[in-house]
């Protein structure tokens, strides 16, 4: 089992690229800080195709500097089947906390490849909005090609900060966004990762729309080819309906 330390986590993503799991080294563990109360943002991605990791969560709970089985006792995981990207997005207050990367034994064989990008922005429910979102791009909502009106239900929450929604337009297509069926508050922001790192950086959001309370949202207009990705993220604790309107355009923008 590998530890690594990283220190105190800020809003700056840590990436660590090209990790391997093996069947005699099948745990991967790093450390980390926080000083104040954040949003934790964990996302794995770009597993290795026919092998599957997932992802743990756990607070240092007896504050002892070593994950034990105290600390097993409370833990959140992200656990999806095969090479799917895995997330986890936690309000928490402040500590020291360890994200254990696993290989799953019976849907790998061989070495597991994964990389990771953790940060800790701003605790949902404050201002300025913006240092609220979360700054990493898992694939964890695979919409494909839009080519017809999607609609998705979720919930988010103190536990799950955020949903992350992936979907790509063509040529001569288009999308309106809409979050309703609210009973808190929820933000949506759009966004286009250009340089395809899974981050989110400067010039790459689209869009966004952070009405008050259980005002809808909307994003209107979107008709540039291309990938996408659309956060739904929590003000406060609020379940949700996303519908992805899908139109047709007379004319391409790439």
């Amino acid at each position: 089992m590998a530890l690594f330390n990283l220190g105190t986590l800020g809003s700056t993503p840590v990436v660590k690229d090209n990790f391997s799991l093996t069947t005699t080294d099948p745990t991967d563990i790093f450390k980390f800080q926080i000083t104040s109360g954040k949003n934790i943002n964990l996302s794995m991605t770009d597993i290795s195709a026919g092998d599957d990791a997932d992802i743990r969560l756990f607070r240092d709970a007896n504050n002892n500097g070593v994950l034990d089985s105290f600390d097993r006792n409370v833990g959140l995981v992200s656990n999806r089947g095969s090479n799917q990207d895995e997330a986890i997005n936690f309000k928490t207050s402040p500590g020291t906390f360890f994200a254990e990367v696993s290989r799953f034994a019976p849907g790998s064989s061989g070495n597991v490849s994964y990389d990771l990008a953790l940060s800790a922005t701003q605790p949902s429910g404050t201002f300025p909005l913006a240092a609220s979102f979360s700054n990493l791009l898992p694939k964890e909502f695979v919409l494909g090609n839009l080519s017809a009106d999607v609609t998705r239900t979720g919930n988010v929450n103190n536990q799950n900060t955020t949903d992350v929604y992936n979907f790509s337009l063509g040529f001569f297509e288009g999308v309106n966004i809409k979050l309703n069926g609210l009973n808190g508050d929820a933000d949506i922001r759009l966004i286009r990762d250009s340089n395809n790192n899974r981050i989110v950086d400067a010039g790459e959001e689209v869009a966004r729309s952070t009405n008050g309370g259980t005002t809808s949202e909307l994003i209107s207009n979107i008709n540039l080819s291309g990938d996408y990705f659309l956060q739904v993220t929590q003000f406060s604790t609020s379940n949700y309906t996303v519908t992805f309107d899908h139109f047709t355009t007379p004319f391409a923008l790439v």
